[in-house]
């Protein structure tokens, strides 16, 4: 079986045994919430970890994207990363080609990797990555701070990971109904994954920022959901769908919505602030748009055009895997 662990699993195995109590922690293990939260003399720390093992050809820098994109959302400025590496074979180049994606990744955002691990485990049929990402930010804000009355915004498009993967990885399966042309501005995806522009620019007003990755939107919405306590009404003609994805999704049988999201932001803000938030991105090069609403948790979690959800959903990518 691919994809999380049920939240009520989760609750009972995992959130629920967490060693010592510590009172600097200010945000630990929680449903919905990518990052830990620690309050030092220096600030706060904001720490999160991510494997990566699915999507192979651009292993390192997606896995870059992905660990600082949970501590930019968090209102942190990624810093440091380890990276443990695991390598199903002894292929010095597979070693080569991962770390050389890192090492460009990483400077790319403007991260250090300051340590890690790195061997072979035969077991595996693929590379995996688990990458650990730090960062101070002044004020932290956890995916479970939206308010009833907030407005919703998401940065640039839906399926933007999804797009990147379909464009290289499942290459030759949808290559056959969309042209070469749409498979490489598809690649070009990748280059967009990051969303620590958009964090910074959308952090000191938001209640509650996420980044949807596993689920995609519908996923990233109903944990913001469930982890604020509110409901959410969001109308799907107001989420921007790019070309590239819309053909390369419907060539793979894929929605848009329900899988891998990161390049998008989610972000739950004071009405007020709308105009402001929305000027400093645009000012970045970044496209935004209010999705939805937030209210009182009196109805299904998330309300999505006609459909409802309340229990977090399977990636519609997993079955391209099995």
């Amino acid at each position: 079986m691919l994809g999380k662990v049920p939240p009520d699993l989760l609750e009972a195995l995992v959130v629920s045994r967490t060693g010592a109590s510590d009172d600097r922690v200010i945000q630990g293990p929680a449903y919905g919430e990518d990052t830990a939260a620690i309050r030092l003399d220096e600030g706060i720390l904001v720490v999160n970890a991510d494997p990566i093992s699915l999507a192979v050809e651009r292993i390192g820098s997606l896995g870059v994207d992905v660990a600082c994109n949970d501590v930019a959302a968090s209102g942190a400025t990624p810093e440091w990363l380890t990276s443990v590496v695991f390598l199903p074979g002894s292929s010095d180049e597979v070693l080569d080609a991962i770390t050389a994606q890192l090492d460009r990744a990483a400077s790319r955002v403007g991260v250090s990797i300051v340590g890690g691990h790195s061997e072979y485990a035969p077991a595996l049929d693929t590379p995996m990555l688990v990458l650990t990402c730090f960062g101070f930010a002044d004020r932290y804000v956890p995916t479970g701070g939206a308010r009833p009355g907030d407005r919703l915004l998401l940065t640039k498009s839906a399926g933007i990971e999804a797009t990147a993967i379909l464009a290289t990885d499942f290459r030759d399966l949808v290559g056959d109904e969309v042209p070469a042309s749409v498979l490489d501005r598809g690649a070009e995806f990748y280059d967009d994954v990051s969303v620590v522009t958009d964090a910074a620019a959308v952090r000191d007003d938001a209640h509650a920022m996420h980044d949807p990755t596993e689920g995609g939107l519908v996923d990233g919405l109903l944990e913001l959901a469930i982890a604020s306590d509110v409901g959410l009404d969001v109308d799907p003609d107001s989420i921007p769908v790019r070309d590239e994805t819309r053909r390369l999704c419907r060539a793979a049988g894929v929605d848009p919505f329900r899988t891998f999201g990161s390049g998008a932001l989610i972000a739950a803000i004071p009405e007020a602030s709308t105009a402001a938030v929305t000027g400093r991105l645009r000012e970045a090069g970044i496209a935004s748009s209010v999705v939805g609403t937030v209210r009182e948790p009196d109805g299904p979690r998330l309300v999505l055009g006609e459909e409802t959800y309340d229990e977090p959903i399977r990636d519609d990518m997993y079955a391209l895997w099995e």
